[in-house]
């Protein structure tokens, strides 16, 4: 497939040939919704912890004597239905890390990718590495592109400048092509891409082969 090409003046100067392994294939909603929830727990720290009643400091002796009172009979004061006392199932350090297949993943991001094309929400820019790093120049290209809501905007190796550009823009992302997720694709609404970055998400995943641990590149290369 073809989409045109602009420059960061919003002037279309060309097309694009897009790979329909990577940019073309079916999307599977399951298979999205897998891989997002892969990355959201991947990234969960699981550092939240609370004390139970052995762990509450205090409450060594009986609060008072058992019988008399006319009050219900208690052991500590740092029982769970005390104030300041313990917590019942209350939550502890653990992992919430998932594990999901390499070819889950890496089809997770081409049908991420084709469902940005299919909506047209992609747009294809290039020279974005050459341009200066402030924030209003980054903003008028996109003004230019008449891009609107949340950005994603990637480039094929890290540009200082770029970044910089985008880091004071409200919902707006930079990234290299081979750090691309599901969880920024569908967080973000348009992708903005140079020519150059679509060029490594090809060379990245439109494999869709599996290769055995024996093969080398240079016979996968052949074969193919």
């Amino acid at each position: 497939m073809q989409l045109p090409v602009y420059d960061i003046t919003g002037k279309a100067v060309g097309k694009a040939e897009l790979s329909d392994a990577v940019f073309g294939v079916t999307v599977n909603q399951d298979l999205l919704h897998q891989a997002l929830v892969y990355h959201q727990a991947n990234q969960r720290q699981g550092s939240s912890n609370t004390l139970t009643r052995g762990n509450v400091s205090g409450g060594g002796r009986k609060p008072f004597r058992q019988k008399g009172t006319g009050r219900a009979r208690q052991g500590t004061i740092r029982a769970p239905h005390m104030r300041g006392g313990g917590t019942v199932f209350g939550p502890h350090p653990r992992s919430y890390r998932k594990r999901l297949p390499r070819r889950m993943r890496r089809g997770a991001i081409r049908m991420a990718l084709s469902a940005k094309v299919a909506a047209e929400r992609i747009f294809i820019v290039e020279n974005i590495e050459a341009i200066e790093p402030k924030t209003k120049s980054m903003a008028a290209m996109l003004a230019a592109l008449d891009v609107k809501g949340s950005t994603l905007v990637v480039m094929r190796d890290a540009a200082p400048e770029a970044a910089r550009a985008v880091h004071n823009l409200p919902r707006t992302k930079a990234l290299r092509a081979e750090l691309l997720n599901v969880l920024d694709l569908l967080r973000y609404g348009t992708l903005v891409i140079t020519p150059g970055a679509i060029q490594r998400a090809e060379e990245l995943w439109a494999h869709t082969e599996r290769r055995r641990p024996s093969e080398q590149p240079e016979e996968v290369a052949e074969v193919a």
